[in-house]
């Protein structure tokens, strides 16, 4: 926090958006009494991180911290900016990053020494949710330059978000209807489990830009030949080699999870199922599943979060999504646009596996 509030730059000023910036501190960015305000706050909060012992007082500094600083930085681009500029551009710089990394890192380390359980977990995650909505519907990052990339991009925004949700929900759906059959399959049929699990893992090692451009050869291919197939949009660009590529990468945890759920239940629950006159499906479908669900569970939160980040990389093919905006930052070297692109892919995975998490907590319980 000393490195963040004295030596590092707060923001970045730009004339424009193209030109380099010009980094300002705390004392810089902010008036005077604003940022020995900030400055003094996040003293105390640095102070009680090192001193405390009780994470209950370790979680309120954090948040209080949080409270000041994310505010602060939408005041210092109003202040930063000369009056009636509309060209000028005000970034978060590595200081405002840090002090939010440093304060992110109080809260996680209070809320795991806390042991929330999962709706407490769930609540948190939606007061946070109901924090930041709040702070973009106030106006007070208006003056940023994120909000000013996002303001000229609000349409193809929300079109690319829901197109990489659609790629990353939609792929693992199909893993789980496919691979969950495959999965109760290797458990049945031991023989069929190396040779399939050890395909999948062959797969699983294929780079990501690699396996893309491996598709879009048989797909355009599939598409030049099978009118059906063009028409139902499948070509060797665009949306089906990302989404197969997908699926591809989320069936080796789905499988794999499954079969050894579904080994781990105990043999004798099995036999108390038998002797009650239970048949195979019914013990399979009533006794192992619901054992073998907190496991399965935990192989679909790995390939969500996986293929929520995955996605990005469509947009390289012309899959779309929020790595278009990545993509076209990286290419205009504007990291603000990067970030447009880049935060919500990053909250979209924490959202999924906060979540998923609390269902595998409740999945377990309701078992024990």
């Amino acid at each position: 926090m000393a490195l963040a509030l004295l030596w590092l730059p707060f923001v970045t000023y730009r004339a424009n958006r193209i030109v380099s910036g010009e980094p300002r501190l705390l004392l810089q960015a902010l008036p005077l009494a604003v940022a020995m305000a900030v400055a003094g706050i996040l003293v105390i909060v640095a102070c009680i991180a090192v001193l405390g012992r009780r994470p209950w007082v370790r979680l309120a500094a954090a948040v209080i911290g949080l409270v000041v600083v994310v505010p602060a930085v939408g005041l210092s681009a109003g202040y930063v900016t000369p009056p009636e500029n509309d060209f000028a551009r005000v970034s978060p710089a590595s200081g405002f990053w840090l002090l939010v990394l440093s304060l992110g890192l109080l809260i996680a380390d209070s809320l795991t020494r806390l042991r929330f359980g999962p709706w407490a977990r769930l609540g948190a995650l939606a007061i946070a949710a109901g924090a930041v909505a709040l702070l973009l519907v106030s106006g007070a990052w208006h003056d940023l330059s994120l909000l000013k990339e996002y303001a000229t991009r609000a349409d193809s925004f929300w079109r690319e978000a829901e197109r990489h949700v659609f790629l990353a929900l939609g792929s693992v759906a199909a893993a789980v209807a496919i691979g969950l059959p495959v999965g109760v399959l290797c458990h049945r049929r031991p023989a069929l489990r190396g040779p399939l699990l050890q395909g999948l893992n062959i797969v699983q090692t294929i780079p990501s830009i690699a396996l893309f451009g491996m598709l879009m050869v048989p797909l355009g291919f599939l598409a030049a030949q099978v009118p059906l197939a063009a028409a139902l949009g499948i070509r060797g660009i665009g949306a089906a080699p990302a989404a197969l590529a997908l699926f591809l990468y989320a069936l080796l945890p789905i499988v794999a999870n499954t079969v050894i759920g579904l080994d781990q239940v105990p043999a004798t629950v099995v036999d108390a199922a038998r002797g009650m006159g239970m048949s195979r499906r019914q013990r399979l479908m009533q006794v192992k599943l619901p054992l073998a669900l907190p496991i399965i569970l935990t192989g679909i939160r790995i390939v969500l979060v996986q293929n929520l980040g995955l996605a990005t990389i469509a947009a390289l093919i012309g899959g779309g999504g929020l790595g278009t905006f990545v993509f076209q930052g990286v290419g205009q070297t504007a990291m603000d646009l990067v970030l447009l692109g880049a935060i919500p892919t990053v909250a979209l995975s924490f959202a999924a596996a906060v979540i998923l998490d609390a269902i595998i907590d409740l999945t377990g319980r309701t078992r024990s």
